[in-house]
Protein backbone atom coordinates (compact mmCIF):
# COMPACT_ATOMS: atom_id res chain seq x y z
CA UNK A 1 0.00 0.00 0.00
CA UNK A 2 1.62 3.71 -0.86
CA UNK A 3 0.59 6.45 0.50
CA UNK A 4 0.98 9.84 -1.93
CA UNK A 5 1.42 13.56 -0.37
CA UNK A 6 -2.33 13.70 -0.94
CA UNK A 7 -3.73 11.06 0.99
CA UNK A 8 -1.98 12.26 3.65
CA UNK A 9 -2.16 15.65 3.64
CA UNK A 10 -6.35 15.10 3.26
CA UNK A 11 -6.05 13.09 6.65
CA UNK A 12 -3.77 15.67 8.39
CA UNK A 13 -6.83 18.20 6.90
CA UNK A 14 -9.53 15.44 9.02
CA UNK A 15 -8.05 14.96 11.96
CA UNK A 16 -7.52 18.35 12.59
CA UNK A 17 -11.13 19.81 11.62
CA UNK A 18 -11.83 16.91 13.77
CA UNK A 19 -10.17 17.97 16.63
CA UNK A 20 -11.84 21.59 15.95
CA UNK A 21 -15.04 20.36 16.12
CA UNK A 22 -14.56 18.20 19.20
CA UNK A 23 -16.54 20.23 22.31
CA UNK A 24 -14.12 22.40 23.99
CA UNK A 25 -14.58 21.70 27.97
CA UNK A 26 -15.59 25.00 29.57
CA UNK A 27 -13.71 26.94 31.27
CA UNK A 28 -14.10 27.96 35.26
CA UNK A 29 -15.48 31.45 35.47
CA UNK A 30 -12.95 33.95 37.15
CA UNK A 31 -12.65 34.69 40.91
CA UNK A 32 -13.75 38.26 40.01
CA UNK A 33 -16.68 36.89 37.98
CA UNK A 34 -17.48 34.56 40.23
CA UNK A 35 -16.88 37.93 42.77
CA UNK A 36 -19.05 39.76 40.64
CA UNK A 37 -21.73 37.34 40.24
CA UNK A 38 -22.38 37.60 43.84
CA UNK A 39 -22.49 41.18 44.02
CA UNK A 40 -25.04 41.14 40.90
CA UNK A 41 -27.36 38.67 43.40
CA UNK A 42 -27.03 40.90 46.41
CA UNK A 43 -28.08 43.91 44.01
CA UNK A 44 -30.84 41.98 42.91
CA UNK A 45 -32.03 40.63 46.56
CA UNK A 46 -32.11 44.32 47.75
CA UNK A 47 -34.03 45.18 45.30
CA UNK A 48 -36.66 42.97 46.11
CA UNK A 49 -36.36 43.94 49.67
CA UNK A 50 -35.84 47.60 48.55
CA UNK A 51 -33.08 47.73 51.31
CA UNK A 52 -31.08 51.28 51.40
CA UNK A 53 -28.21 50.49 53.13
CA UNK A 54 -27.44 47.14 50.71
CA UNK A 55 -28.32 48.89 47.47
CA UNK A 56 -25.76 51.89 48.99
CA UNK A 57 -23.19 49.58 49.60
CA UNK A 58 -23.31 47.87 45.95
CA UNK A 59 -23.44 51.46 43.97
CA UNK A 60 -20.50 53.16 43.35
CA UNK A 61 -20.46 57.33 44.64
CA UNK A 62 -21.02 58.45 41.06
CA UNK A 63 -23.76 56.14 40.01
CA UNK A 64 -25.42 56.84 36.83
CA UNK A 65 -28.62 54.38 36.61
CA UNK A 66 -30.71 54.41 33.44
CA UNK A 67 -34.27 53.28 33.01
CA UNK A 68 -36.22 52.25 30.40
CA UNK A 69 -38.25 55.29 29.92
CA UNK A 70 -34.68 57.00 29.82
CA UNK A 71 -35.09 58.47 33.22
CA UNK A 72 -31.25 58.62 34.30
CA UNK A 73 -30.82 58.87 38.24
CA UNK A 74 -28.00 59.38 40.48
CA UNK A 75 -26.58 57.30 43.22
CA UNK A 76 -29.09 59.17 46.10
CA UNK A 77 -32.02 59.69 43.84
CA UNK A 78 -32.13 55.68 42.50
CA UNK A 79 -32.12 54.64 46.03
CA UNK A 80 -34.71 57.21 47.09
CA UNK A 81 -37.49 56.44 43.98
CA UNK A 82 -36.03 52.55 44.85
CA UNK A 83 -37.14 52.47 48.61
CA UNK A 84 -39.91 54.74 48.97
CA UNK A 85 -42.63 52.45 49.44
CA UNK A 86 -44.69 54.03 46.43
CA UNK A 87 -44.51 50.08 44.93
CA UNK A 88 -42.53 46.74 46.23
CA UNK A 89 -41.13 43.95 43.85
CA UNK A 90 -42.99 40.52 44.67
CA UNK A 91 -40.42 39.01 41.97
CA UNK A 92 -37.65 40.05 39.90
CA UNK A 93 -35.10 37.41 38.03
CA UNK A 94 -32.13 37.62 35.89
CA UNK A 95 -32.32 35.42 33.21
CA UNK A 96 -29.58 34.38 31.10
CA UNK A 97 -26.87 36.39 32.77
CA UNK A 98 -23.38 37.00 30.95
CA UNK A 99 -20.39 38.21 33.04
CA UNK A 100 -17.28 39.76 30.92
CA UNK A 101 -14.19 40.83 33.20
CA UNK A 102 -12.11 43.75 31.67
CA UNK A 103 -9.01 44.39 33.70
CA UNK A 104 -11.00 46.44 36.71
CA UNK A 105 -14.08 46.56 35.05
CA UNK A 106 -16.73 43.88 34.45
CA UNK A 107 -19.52 44.28 31.40
CA UNK A 108 -23.32 42.13 32.94
CA UNK A 109 -26.49 41.31 30.67
CA UNK A 110 -29.00 39.91 31.76
CA UNK A 111 -32.65 39.55 30.70
CA UNK A 112 -35.07 41.31 33.63
CA UNK A 113 -38.26 39.64 34.12
CA UNK A 114 -40.40 41.09 36.78
CA UNK A 115 -43.87 42.21 38.36
CA UNK A 116 -44.03 45.15 40.95
CA UNK A 117 -47.42 46.28 43.08
CA UNK A 118 -48.19 49.73 43.04
CA UNK A 119 -49.20 50.93 46.35
CA UNK A 120 -51.71 53.76 46.03
CA UNK A 121 -54.12 50.96 43.72
CA UNK A 122 -52.72 47.60 43.62
CA UNK A 123 -52.42 47.62 40.46
CA UNK A 124 -49.35 44.91 39.55
CA UNK A 125 -47.23 45.87 36.96
CA UNK A 126 -44.85 43.25 34.45
CA UNK A 127 -41.56 44.63 33.21
CA UNK A 128 -39.40 42.81 30.90
CA UNK A 129 -36.40 44.72 30.05
CA UNK A 130 -32.77 43.92 28.93
CA UNK A 131 -30.43 44.94 30.95
CA UNK A 132 -26.73 45.87 30.82
CA UNK A 133 -24.84 46.70 34.06
CA UNK A 134 -21.23 47.72 34.57
CA UNK A 135 -19.04 47.17 37.46
CA UNK A 136 -15.92 48.94 38.38
CA UNK A 137 -13.72 46.92 41.19
CA UNK A 138 -12.22 49.05 44.06
CA UNK A 139 -9.83 47.58 45.84
CA UNK A 140 -11.05 44.35 46.34
CA UNK A 141 -14.62 44.73 45.97
CA UNK A 142 -16.97 45.20 42.91
CA UNK A 143 -19.53 48.55 42.60
CA UNK A 144 -22.49 49.39 40.51
CA UNK A 145 -20.69 52.19 38.11
CA UNK A 146 -23.86 52.27 35.78
CA UNK A 147 -26.89 50.68 34.50
CA UNK A 148 -29.06 50.86 31.35
CA UNK A 149 -32.49 49.02 30.59
CA UNK A 150 -34.24 48.62 27.32
CA UNK A 151 -37.97 47.48 26.82
CA UNK A 152 -38.34 44.10 25.00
Amino acid sequence: MTIDRRDLALSALVVSALALAAPVPALAASADEEAVAKKVEAFRLAQIAADPKALAALCWDDLSYSHSSGKVEDKATFIANATDGKSKFLSIEYQNPTIKVVGPAAIVRFHWVAEQEMAADGKKVPTNLHILMNWQKQGDDWKLLSRAATKL
